[in-house]
């Protein structure tokens, strides 16, 4: 099972919704939930009622959580009064799908040890009702 972890630090939390309330809740039982297509199978981030390859109906399903860094970034400005810099934002790109990515943050790792295609897994931060997924090196396992 995924780890669910106390929270590093503050963070902006997004307001439920019938479409994204699968994907913020689904690390109470350690998955990652994502939309997929009824019809064609794809994934689709971020979470959608329906398919933008087909226009089938989706449904969350649960994905495996491994990734890899696409792209990344590290914030050393205060964007915003609770969230304390440096934040160390990535695009990660899960293994489902080639083009299945997530905007995260990344966990447990030092600016300088970031590298593309750096294996990562999803974590959840527990912030009560949100489970927050953040992604860990898979060295740190």
């Amino acid at each position: 099972m995924t780890q669910v972890r106390q929270p590093v630090g503050p963070r902006i939390l997004p307001q439920l919704t019938e479409t994204n309330q699968a994907f913020w809740t689904g690390g109470a039982g350690g998955q990652l939930m994502v939309s997929r297509c009824d019809n064609c199978e794809r994934w689709a981030l971020p979470p959608v009622h329906e398919c933008p390859s087909c226009g089938g109906g989706s449904t969350p399903q649960p994905v495996s959580g491994r990734a890899r860094v696409y792209t990344w970034t590290v914030n050393y400005q205060k964007f915003h009064p609770d969230v304390d810099p440096p934040n160390l934002i990535a695009i990660v790109v899960l293994e489902e799908q080639d083009d299945l990515r997530v905007a995260t943050n990344l966990v447990d790792i030092e600016p300088d040890d970031v590298r593309a295609d750096l294996p990562v897994r999803v974590e959840f931060e527990d912030h009560g009702e949100i489970f927050y997924p953040v992604f860990v090196p898979e060295e740190a396992l």
